[in-house]
């Protein structure tokens, strides 16, 4: 078993609240957090609904605040301050450890979009001299995980992954590679995003990926439901806090769990469509296993990728079906029916929930879930309340534009 990456902390920023508490709590509670959206509303977009972050209190002095968060892009404000409680619950102390061995690695699938399309509109309507000077250290993809390195003063490896939806995931890989190359000690990982834009909203409404059901928000979200009919565009950051399990043993850490496996394919089918039989996605899992050294018939839970679009909900529910066969059951939920799609922070922040899951033997349960069609049936969905469940090995897929597939593999960590 590979299970030398210990999760040591987590942190989060989601539509569910701020804070792992609050996540954990909506999540558990199947609460979901669609609305009726004013700023899309008022932009005109063809779907108005969202899931988004609610307003955040300041977590520094009033003055720091005034001086320096008008700086940065929303995403890059909701991954300082999940960055901050992963940290934080992780028992480290910036200012106390090496930070030439701290890598900071981040997902985005849109960068600082917020900021973008509010500069290109200040463009528009009045001319190069009302952009701001900080229009290019917010939008630059790289700049959240640029500015994250500042604010923990880690001088270690500072990257940036983009692979859509499986960014977030792909930053948690990153890491873990990055650690057993050596180059650091401490990896912090994650993703975020906040792409609850006029721009991003209308255009995932082109591509007639968003749920239209806006007479009823609640009830928007639907993965692997028989009625789904397509996601809910949210925003938010997860962050986890990783290092090698003798590492943590020396600072004398209890590990939340271990990263034991990861595997990432692609599926060199389509741009935007996933391969109708989940080809790559099955590749991913059975890499992810391999690396953990475990088989198919120990996985206990699937947090699913669950959109709530037809066709990933089909083809991610087959390829389920086909990896575990009708003998074994996976629990099987997804955090979307709550929190919506958090694009590239999505891997990241359904990492942290799969890990709470194990640490806290509960399972939550999928929002917007009733009945399966014909295409979801077969499949292990927790449905109406969280289920208790103590879990020994548990998958997390992510799935992303351009066919990318990553499953991370976490096993319970090991105390006493």
């Amino acid at each position: 078993m590979t299970d030398d990456i210990a999760v040591t902390g987590i942190g989060l920023v989601t539509p569910g609240g701020t804070g792992t508490e609050a996540t954990w709590d909506a999540v558990c509670a199947g609460r979901a957090t669609a609305r009726t959206d004013p700023v899309l509303a008022e932009a005109g977009a063809p779907v108005r609904l969202a899931c988004r972050v609610p307003p955040q209190e300041p977590q520094e002095p009033q003055e720091r605040v005034r001086g320096r968060l008008w700086r940065f892009d929303p995403a890059t404000r909701f991954l300082l301050t999940a960055a901050r409680e992963a940290v934080a619950s992780a028992g480290l102390d910036p200012g106390r450890w090496d930070p030439a061995r701290v890598a900071v690695v981040v997902g985005t699938a849109a960068g600082g979009v917020s900021t973008l399309e509010a500069q290109h509109r200040k463009l528009l309507a009045s001319g190069p001299g009302a952009l701001s000077p900080m229009t290019l250290p917010a939008f630059l993809p790289n700049m959240a995980a640029g500015h994250l390195a500042i604010e923990l003063g880690a001088t270690g490896p500072s990257l940036q992954t983009s692979t859509a939806c499986a960014s977030g995931a792909t930053a948690i890989i990153t890491a873990a590679l990055l650690l057993r190359a050596g180059m650091c000690d401490i990896a912090v990982a994650g993703g975020t995003d906040a792409m609850v834009t006029p721009l991003c909203a209308s255009a995932f409404a082109k591509l007639g990926a968003l749920s239209r059901r806006e007479d009823d928000p609640g009830a928007a979200s639907r993965p692997f439901d028989r009625d789904r009919d397509g996601f809910v565009l949210g925003e938010g950051s997860g962050v986890l806090v990783l290092e090698r399990t003798d590492h943590a043993a020396a600072r004398t850490v209890r590990p939340l769990a271990y990263l034991a496996g990861f595997g990432a394919t692609g599926d060199a089918h389509h741009a935007t469509a996933p391969h109708p039989e989940g080809a790559g996605l099955r590749a991913a899992t059975r890499e992810a296993l391999v690396r953990a050294g475990r088989s198919p018939d120990e996985v206990g839970h699937i947090n699913a990728h669950g959109t709530g679009t037809a066709l990933n909900d089909a083809v991610e529910a087959t390829a389920i079906r086909e990896l575990y066969g009708p003998g074994h059951a996976p629990s099987v939920t997804s955090a979307k029916g709550v929190l919506g799609h958090t694009m590239g922070a999505a891997g990241a922040i359904e990492a942290a929930l799969t890990v709470l899951g194990i640490a806290r033997g509960t399972v939550p349960p999928t929002a917007g879930f009733t009945a399966p069609d014909a295409t979801t049936a077969g499949i292990d969905i927790v449905r109406a309340a969280a289920r208790p469940q103590q879990v020994g090995l548990a998958l997390s897929h992510s799935l992303g534009f351009g066919g990318h597939n990553t499953v991370l593999a976490f096993t319970r960590a090991r105390h006493g």
